[in-house]
């Protein structure tokens, strides 16, 4: 897919030409840190994730996509958030202008080693606290501390 380039609240931004169901994951170790990845599309840091594809349910794209983007296997123990902004916009270099839909997930590890994919250059396990100081988007941020967060129901926005 390439580049993408992420507008949020821009007047600017393309217009969106479609809305693909992707998901997060928010997985953290026996010592509370958590996995990212830095991506190849933005070169930013992120939770992995991806798009969500025909003939699998939703809990099997977060378990595909992060084996896929860190070599980590997991089991998906909740939802932490939805993510439905019609002003945050993603543009890849194809043409595709997506509006964002995301849906965050707690998961637990349950196996496998890190590997890099083509969409992760880097995969880390870091404490929450350290994660500040990263280059990462206003939105993944925004889920990745909602996730961490000890909320007694799902973020809906």
């Amino acid at each position: 897919m390439g580049r993408r380039i992420d507008y949020i609240d821009d007047p600017s931004a393309p217009k969106a030409n479609s809305v693909v169901p992707s998901v997060v994951a928010i997985v953290q170790d026996d010592q509370g840190r958590v996995l990212l990845i830095h991506k190849t599309d933005n070169d930013l840091w992120a939770l992995p994730g991806g798009g969500h594809e025909i003939g699998e349910s939703i809990a099997e794209t977060v378990v595909r996509e992060v084996k896929e983007e860190t070599g980590y296997d997991v089991e998906v123990t909740g939802i932490t958030g939805t993510y439905t902004n019609p002003n945050h916009v993603m543009a890849y270099e194809d043409g595709e202008v997506r509006q964002q839909f995301s849906i965050a997930f707690s998961a637990q590890l349950r196996g496998g080693d890190a590997r890099t994919s083509s969409e992760s250059k880097r995969v880390e396990w870091l404490a929450p606290e350290a994660t500040a100081a990263l280059p990462m988007h206003p939105s993944m941020r925004m889920r990745l501390e909602h996730g961490l967060e000890d909320r007694s129901a799902p973020y809906i926005g």
